[in-house]
């Protein structure tokens, strides 16, 4: 059975990556996209999870249940997409209107 706290732990850092990101919260998509989030910032505190999260897997190789395994698995993998996905600027940013 998986632990919950191990599963809260890597829940939050992928939210935290996320969000960084703009990915969660509407309102936090549109002021990042408007330009009125620091992007730089906010990409090195998805890049800071990004390496907790893979830092966390290296320490618990061997150690975790499949369904711990895939959840952090699955949490990096989609970090790191969502980082290397191109950002869109103002000007190629699909029309709202």
């Amino acid at each position: 059975m998986s632990n919950p706290e191990f599963v809260g732990l890597v829940n939050s850092l992928q939210a935290t990556a996320e969000a960084a990101l703009g990915d969660l919260n509407a309102a936090t998509a549109s002021a990042a996209r408007d330009g009125l989030l620091e992007e730089r910032r906010a990409r090195q505190t998805a890049e800071r999870s990004l390496k907790l999260l893979t830092m966390l897997a290296e320490k618990t190789r061997g150690n975790l249940d499949f369904t711990e395994a895939d959840l952090l698995t699955d949490a990096i993998a989609s970090v790191r997409e969502r980082l290397a996905a191109p950002t869109s600027s103002p000007d190629t940013a699909p029309d709202a209107n």
